[in-house]
């Protein structure tokens, strides 16, 4: 049976929480896609499509769908490194910011998105400046996921790897992506959305790029000079088949929604 293992570099101490910077390229390439119908509901539920805020947007995964909706994007990032690799598109303007520090005008914008980002920010500071940006009737859009289903054999290699070799190494705000965000609350009014998923059809070289994007598997790698995805590389050989066979892979999506009313 082929084998395969990472021979990736291991990566340097990051600031500020940035945990993905060092890994940009890798980040944009191997991390699902949000899916079209959830952006397609949000700007349903928006009153104007005139501006778009789409904070901590890595490589502009999520503004690049919702510039289809909106008149323009802001989309911003504290990593430069990540705004760097960028997917440009006309009507998006990227910009290094914090969450927490927009140049965004007072009661500019009509939806702000948060993907699988807002457990790493000042949540009393953020809620200060959505309220300041957002338009009275505006909708703030936070979502976030957890570990993907394949099929059991997969998914028990994948827990394995998550919860056992990684445990201690996952920062403790992981608990709040572990939750689905369930404690998180806004002073607005929060909205009941619909439920939606990501799915991508994947070989077996694009799941293993996708688990060396885990924060937890960098800093892994900081502290023992050796990447932990290998430890469950040959048993996940085996138990794929072909390793240029695709798969269909699901991560159940929690996303929660609010309103702000005047």
């Amino acid at each position: 049976m082929k084998t395969l293992e990472w021979t990736g570099p291991v990566n340097e101490k990051v600031t500020f929480k940035n945990y993905f910077s060092s890994d940009s390229k890798g980040y944009s390439e191997f991390r699902p896609g949000y899916p079209d119908d959830l952006f397609e509901y949000l700007s349903s539920i928006s009153n104007e499509r005139n501006r778009a805020w789409d904070c901590a947007t890595g490589s502009g995964q999520s503004a690049t769908k919702l510039i289809d909706y909106f008149s323009n994007v802001l989309a911003t990032d504290a990593s430069e490194t990540q705004i760097n690799n960028a997917v440009i598109r006309k009507g998006i303007h990227y910009e290094v910011a914090l969450a927490e520090n927009s140049s965004n005008d007072n009661q500019s914008v009509d939806l702000i998105t948060v993907a699988q980002a807002l457990h790493w920010f000042d949540l009393d500071a953020f809620i200060t400046e959505v309220d300041r940006v957002l338009k009275y009737d505006g909708v703030l859009a936070v979502w976030t996921y957890n570990l993907l289903s394949i099929n059991q054999d997969i998914d028990e290699l994948v827990n394995d790897l998550y919860s056992d070799i990684l445990d201690e190494f996952w920062p403790p705000e992981r608990k709040m992506v572990e939750s689905g965000y369930k404690n998180i609350t806004f002073p607005f009014e929060e909205v009941s959305p619909p439920s939606f998923a990501m799915r991508e059809n994947w070989n077996l070289t694009q799941l293993i790029g996708y688990l060396n994007t885990w924060s937890a598997v960098k800093a892994y790698e900081r502290e023992k000079k050796y990447n932990p995805v290998n430890l469950i590389v040959n048993e996940l050989c085996e138990v794929w088949g072909a390793a240029e066979s695709s798969r269909q892979i699901t991560w159940p999506l929690s996303v929660k929604l609010w309103r702000k009313k005047a």
